[in-house]
């Protein structure tokens, strides 16, 4: 893919009714681009942030070559400034008001939102589905916020401003993945007015502590219904039979040695696949440095050797933890649900987490003590022809997802 030369959009709708400014947005080709402390300016103002957007993650995966376009990965950031009046003399622009990075990609893989098909079916009309416009965190399918910064009006400018650049050069789609309540709630509107985008909604499952809150492990499983709590109790006495212990490592107690085993681990998960790990060794050295209060890791040992790791990221003043990566370099029964699940919401429950997000998909986390949770992508498809097509394939995907939630509900691992 060639890359994408610096650039700048049209000024973004106004709402003079209510006095709202001009915005002009500007393309950059690097999150270098945007200085770290405005990026992080902003991030800490949205509505939903998340490691996963912050500058040090996002600028690791270019600077070591985990999202670049030589991985199908093109950045282009985008940021929203209020438009100067034309008295003020000067061709600097005012400070960003709000800003995301959206990546040009010539495949849909790391995503999880899966659109091969809507590909495939471009393909057969003789058209080029790739590249498309996406914003997103690579590899990380966490909601949360993706047009960051706190005021309204300039978020919905860099909204718009995704279509308008999408049709300015000739792309065939742009698509808001993960985003937040108050994004859906935009590109709800969008869609009502015709305007375009078209919303899609999907399932994950998290854990989330109730209002009353579980004091201790024992606590949450006495929730459960009998079955499920024996089959936790019995899966995680084969763990301990088998002589393996767990420890949990956070932060700047995670040692150099750690990070190298958990690597290990990580990329044989994929090895075994006949797949190249997203990440590398690289990324991963680097962002244990510039924010290592987001990392929390499980390791398993048998006989005084470690056998499995399990890396995590948590937001302790958000009180939130995301499962992410592990990998084994031997094989014991029950060891990922204990260095996965139990191990994780243990250590959630003594160090008063609310929420720990287990990941895309997994139908059997709720016998964990998960519960289904909605998380929802914007599209915008330049063809109408393929935008309408693609919209009544998403109002029937919706119904099938919401009957398929109301069935999940009813099947709670939790006591009536």
């Amino acid at each position: 893919m060639e890359p994408f030369g610096h650039s700048a959009s049209a000024h973004a709708p106004r709402d003079t009714a209510h006095g709202e400014p001009t915005w002009h947005l500007q393309v950059h080709d690097s999150l270098q681009s945007v200085s770290a402390s405005t990026w992080q300016s902003l991030w800490l103002r949205s509505p939903q942030p998340t490691p996963f957007m912050h500058h040090a993650w996002l600028s690791a995966l270019e600077r070591h070559g985990c999202a670049t376009p030589d991985t199908g990965w093109q950045p282009l950031v985008l940021t929203a400034h209020a438009a100067l009046p034309p008295q003020a003399h000067t061709t600097t622009p005012a400070p960003p008001q709000a800003a995301c990075v959206a990546w040009l990609k010539s495949h849909s893989h790391g995503e999880f939102v899966f659109d091969w098909a809507w590909a495939q079916a471009y393909e057969r009309h003789g058209l080029a589905y790739y590249p498309k416009l996406v914003v997103a965190s690579p590899f990380s399918p966490v909601p949360g916020s993706r047009l960051l910064g706190e005021h309204p009006g300039a978020r919905q400018a860099l909204l718009h401003g995704l279509r308008q650049l999408t049709l300015q050069e000739g792309w065939s789609s742009a698509h808001v993945l993960f985003l937040d309540d108050e994004e859906r709630a935009w590109a709800t509107q969008a869609e009502a007015h015709a305007s375009g985008w078209m919303l899609r909604r999907n399932v994950q499952f998290h854990w989330q502590q109730p209002a009353a809150r579980w004091p201790d492990m024992e606590a949450f499983l006495g929730s459960l219904q009998r079955d499920k709590r024996k089959k936790i109790q019995q899966e995680r006495r084969k763990v301990r039979e088998a002589g393996v212990t767990v420890q949990a490592l956070q932060g700047h107690e995670i040692t150099e040695a750690d990070w190298d085993f958990f690597f290990t681990c990580y990329a044989n998960t994929y090895h075994v696949r006949g797949q190249r790990p997203y990440l590398n060794r690289a990324f991963f050295r680097e962002v244990a440095h510039t924010m290592p209060e987001h990392w929390l890791m499980f390791t398993a040992s048998r006989q005084g050797r470690p056998v499995a790791s399990a890396l995590l990221v948590c937001d302790l003043p958000r009180r939130t933890v995301w499962g992410r990566h592990w990998g084994c370099v031997e094989e014991v029964p029950c060891l990922h649900f204990e260095l996965c699940y139990y191990a994780p919401l243990q250590w959630c429950i003594e160090h008063g987490i609310d929420r720990f997000e287990g990941g895309a998909q997994g139908e059997h986390k709720m016998a964990r003590g998960f519960s289904p949770v909605d998380t929802w992508s914007a599209h915008w498809l330049a063809d109408p022809r393929f935008a309408s097509a693609v919209d009544d394939f998403l109002a029937r995907e919706r119904e099938g997802v919401a009957a398929y939630v109301d069935e999940l509900t009813d099947r709670s691992p939790f006591k009536g």
